[in-house]
Order: C-alpha cells, then structure tokens, then sequence
C-alpha cells in the first residue's frame, strides 16, 4: 500500500489507507457512512466448516474496529477444483453463512477462482455514524489499553499443521477464533473510547505500534497481565512458531524495548501473527470501569486492563514484565 499515492482529497472520505487502520470509512450523509472491508487467507485448521467461521469472524473484526455494524458481503473463493471435493468447498462456505447470519450481515454474492489451495474470506460493508468512528489514531496519554481476546492463536494453529495439538486444544483454539468481536465493539461504542483496532497478522506488538504511530503516542504494556491461551508455553518451548510471528520480531525491533525480564518466548508470544484475534481499546482512565462492566456483561471472551498509553516516546513500545 505504501507504493500507493495518497488517497484522493475527499471532504467525505473519513478512515484512508495513511493511518494502517482496520478499514476505510467513507461518509453518505451527516449521520451515515460506510465502513468497508476485505479479507481472506488460507486454512488455519483442518475442518473446512471451521475454516470459513474463522475466515468471516476474522473479517468481521474489521468493521467492529471502527465502531460499525456489519450489513452485507460478498464471497471471495480460491478452490483446488479437481483435487479438493467439492463439499469441502461447501462446508467452508455454509461455516462463513453461518458466522454472518450470527452477525446479522446478508450474503449478497461472491466471486470464485480456481487454485491450487484452498483460500475463503469475505468482503464486507458496514455502517457507523460519522461522529462514532473509532480509529487507532485518537489513543490519549493517560488512557488504558484493554485486550479482548487471548494471544498465542498463531503459535498454537503452527501446531495444529504439525498435527501436535490435541482436541481439546483444537476446539479452545478454535472458540477463540470464531468468537465475533461484536460485544466487545457495542462496549466500546456505548462508552466512547478514544481509539481501537484489532489484533490479527502484525500481532499485538504490531498493532499496538500502528496505534502508537497514528496516535502519535508511547505505549507501555505490562507483559504479566497479556491474556494466553495456557498451551502456547508449551509449543513455544517447543520452537513451533511460525515465521510471521519472527517475521513480526525483526520488524519491530527499532521500536520496542523490552524490560531484561522478558523472555524470548514472550517477547515471540506478544508478537504472534493472530488470526481473528481480539480488540485493543484505549480508554480513558474515568471510563475503564464503564467499559470493563458492559465487556464482562456482555460477554466478551476477555476484558483485560494490559498497559497505559504515554506522552513520552511517541511511537514506541516499552514491554515491562
């Protein structure tokens, strides 16, 4: 994107592409706009039906970023035709359905090519009130950041390709991916927060800095209170991490200091490449408790309180433990 020119120059264009956030935001009129998406990737898990939950909850977390609600989608369809049945091809499709008819989104269509691997995802459209956007570019010094979903999905779905993980596993990581992102966005909407973005391929670090970046902000979060999913320790011991997650690392390396008590696991832990992973929300200080209620309330998976946002260091990270 990055090769792209700068967006067009749009009194109504509200979200662009300038700021790395979860989708783009276009108004309509005064109290309507449009909030637009696309995402898809190959399986992450060997059950075809899963696949297309996790493939349209993932998606869907974009819209929820920005404080919208989903309304349609389209289909978007790599299929192996001739070495894959075609009821794989089905399963993952009646899986996304049903992810979307949990959302209250239509599935207007969609557009199919053949491949050589299997890849699903959607493209969505969504609507907020102009006035409601959330963004990774409003976080304020002094608020708290909170993290709605558990890390360590990519490290434990590397796992599951090497065919170590056991069902028990398989199915909590796999809750985990599927759950929409929805409850922990109306939380945020009906409290008003300052910023949001969704946890997914950059990883918590990743994102964290494009919120700090946009923000022009420091962050510092606090290794100790990070949700993970309890397996995770055990595939990092075992060096079954996947090459995002690294990738992710090296990248960020410039702009994250790291406290001498953090290990190598976590450090590759609080970088993992996440798929449908959870929200970060930056909250201002009188509004936690608000917020941490209505999530809790709610339902969402997680509701938990992992760093403040700074003054100092503006686009920077500091990991204490």
């Amino acid at each position: 994107m990055r090769h792209l020119p700068p967006s067009v120059d749009d009194p109504d264009l509200i979200v662009s592409l300038e700021t790395a956030d979860d989708a783009g935001v276009y108004r309509l009129r005064e109290d309507l706009a449009l909030v637009q998406t696309v995402d898809f990737f190959t399986p992450v898990v060997d059950d075809p039906y899963v696949f297309g939950q996790v493939a349209v909850a993932n998606a869907l977390s974009d819209i929820y970023a920005m404080g919208g609600v989903p309304l349609t989608a389209m289909n978007v369809v790599g299929f192996p035709v001739g070495k894959l049945d075609m009821s794989v091809l089905a399963e993952i499709l009646k899986g996304g359905h049903a992810k979307l008819q949990e959302a209250g989104a239509v599935l207007l269509g969609g557009h199919s090519v053949q491949d050589n691997e299997p890849k699903y995802g959607v493209s969505l459209t969504g609507i907020v009130h102009p006035d409601k956007v959330l963004t990774n570019s409003g976080a304020k010094p002094g608020d708290f950041l909170v993290l709605t979903k558990p890390l360590g999905i990519g490290i434990i779905t590397t796992a599951i390709k090497r065919g170590v993980v056991p069902e028990e596993t398989l199915q909590r990581v796999s809750m985990v991916m599927t759950a929409l992102n929805n409850t922990a966005s109306q939380a945020a909407v009906k409290v008003g927060v300052n910023a949001c973005t969704d946890i997914t391929g950059f990883g918590l670090l990743g994102h964290t800095y494009e919120l700090a970046k946009a923000s022009n902000v420091g962050v510092v979060i606090e290794a100790g209170k990070v949700p993970v999913i309890e397996e995770t320790w055990e595939y990092v011991a075992q060096n079954i991490v996947p090459g995002g997650t690294r990738a992710n690392l090296k990248y960020l390396e410039p702009v994250v200091e790291f406290d001498r008590e953090i290990t190598e696991d976590m450090k590759l832990v609080l970088a993992d490449a996440i798929t449908s992973g959870g929200l970060l929300v930056s909250v201002k200080p009188e509004n936690l408790d608000s917020l941490l209620a209505q999530m809790t309330g709610l339902g969402t998976l997680e509701a938990a309180v992992i760093g403040r946002v700074v003054r100092d260091t503006p686009g920077k990270i500091s990991v204490r433990k």
